[in-house]
């Protein structure tokens, strides 16, 4: 075992596009609105550092932050805040108790335009 220092590994998923039901407004109850989600996640990686046969069990799947994004959101419930989504989307991927720190952040697509990235970001601390 290698002695260094203490050390996060954030793993990192960007750009998701997802469809969810969610808005305040008349006109955005209805349909599922476009969102982009972004997400970081930290981890507390093994002493021993990364070799090339190490398995991926000493990480986390890089997909598992994607389908929290994606797959397990529920398609059939309306979340009138997108800080819900964030929330929901925080507390899958916190499930892994391996997780010490996770950021969530969404962009509406729906109400950004020209290049804007109207949105926020939930960032998550394990207690």
């Amino acid at each position: 075992m290698h002695d260094r220092p203490h050390s996060l590994l954030r793993l990192e998923v960007e750009n998701v596009r997802t469809e969810v039901l969610t808005g305040i407004y008349s006109e955005e109850t209805k349909l599922p609105q476009p969102l982009l989600v972004s997400i970081a996640a930290d981890l507390v990686p093994p002493p021993e550092p990364f070799e090339p046969e190490t398995p991926l069990s000493a990480s986390k799947n890089y997909m598992d932050l994607r389908r929290a994004a994606t797959d397990a959101l529920p398609k059939d419930r309306h979340f009138t805040l997108v800080e819900a989504v964030a929330d929901h989307i925080a507390e899958t991927i916190m499930f892994d108790p391996r997780i010490v720190r996770v950021e969530v952040k969404i962009v509406k697509l729906a109400i950004s335009h020209n290049g804007e990235a109207i949105g926020m970001t939930l960032v998550r601390l394990r207690p």
